[in-house]
This record gives structure tokens, C-alpha cells and sequence, in this order.
């Protein structure tokens, strides 16, 4: 399993990511993660859509709260061919709580807790903290990486407008 160290820190700390480093234009690799409900979602079942994926440490922060949220408004203005997912390493019905409590309806929460195909795929699996880095990948409809947004501290919220932007331009 590569080691990618020094790519992004936790408060001002640098951490170990695992995975292999991704690049526009790159195919999206394959993973299963876990709906609200416990029941496994495989990324190809968003085929066809233009998908903003944005990897989270855990919705019961500030940031990941507070991003996750601000992406749930802008979905709706995106229209139906746009599928936005919040994957973290929560377990699905802590995100359930989560999304009844913020009201947020419109962004799918996954669960990557299982076998952390998601981080380990993106290269977003911090290794001693077992949580995903902060980071967002705009697919187009074909599973094609057109963005890659990866936040160099964790501590701070992601470039909404340049990720929104790269998702308007696909569709």
C-alpha cells in the first residue's frame, strides 16, 4: 500500500496518506461503500450523472458540518443530472442522526467504515487516524476525474466555488 506523506496536515501537523495519487482525466477507481441504511453503494451505480464526491474526517465537525451542509443548497440549483455524496468514515447511522438533525436531504452521506475502498482508492485515507482527508473529485458522467480538490489543512473548508464551477462546466 503507498504511503504518501506530507500532502496535507491536521492542525498543522502532517499526516500520512494512503492510496495512490490521482490526476485529472484519470478513470475513478471502483468502490462500495455504505448508504445511511446499511446497504452498499458501488460507484458505478452514479453512471451518467456528473458526481461531486466530497470526503469528509467526520460530519460531526465544525468544517465537515458546516461544508456539507453549504453543498446541500447548491445541489438543488445543479438540477438532477448532478449527484453530490459526503463519504466519511461514520458509521451510517451516526450520518443518518447527522442528516435528520441538519436537515439535510438532498446530499448523499456514504459510510466508508467498512473496508475503506473509497479513501484507499482516492488516496485519501489518513493511516494513523483511520478518517478521510478533506478533499473534492468532480466526475464526469462517464466516471471520469475533471476536478480534484485535495485540502491542505483539515482544518479548513474546501474551494466550494471552484468545485461548484468544474460541476457547471460538465453539464
Amino acid at each position: 500500500m503507498k504511503e504518501r506523506p506530507g500532502i496535507v496536515t491536521m492542525r498543522g501537523n502532517p499526516v500520512v496518506l494512503l492510496g495512490d495519487e490521482l490526476k485529472v482525466g484519470d478513470q475513478a477507481p471502483d468502490f462500495t461503500v455504505l448508504a445511511n441504511d446499511m446497504s452498499p453503494v458501488n460507484s458505478s451505480s452514479y453512471r451518467g450523472k456528473v458526481c461531486v464526491i466530497y470526503s469528509v474526517p467526520s460530519l460531526d465537525t465544525p468544517i465537515c458540518d458546516m461544508s456539507t451542509r453549504r453543498f446541500n443548497e447548491e445541489v438543488e440549483k445543479l438540477g438532477s443530472d448532478v449527484a453530490i455524496l459526503t463519504i466519511s468514515m461514520d458509521l451510517p447511522f451516526a450520518q443518518a442522526r447527522w442528516c435528520g438533525a441538519a436537515g439535510v436531504k438532498s446530499v448523499r452521506t456514504l459510510s466508508d467504515h467498512r473496508e475503506g475502498s473509497f479513501g484507499l482508492g482516492f488516496g485519501v485515507l489518513m493511516k494513523d487516524i483511520r478518517l478521510l482527508a478533506r478533499a473534492v473529485f468532480v466526475l464526469d458522467r462517464d466516471g471520469r476525474i475533471q476536478y480534484i480538490q485535495i485540502v491542505p489543512e483539515i482544518a479548513q473548508a474546501p474551494d466550494f466555488d471552484a468545485a461548484l464551477e468544474a460541476a457547471r462546466r460538465l453539464l
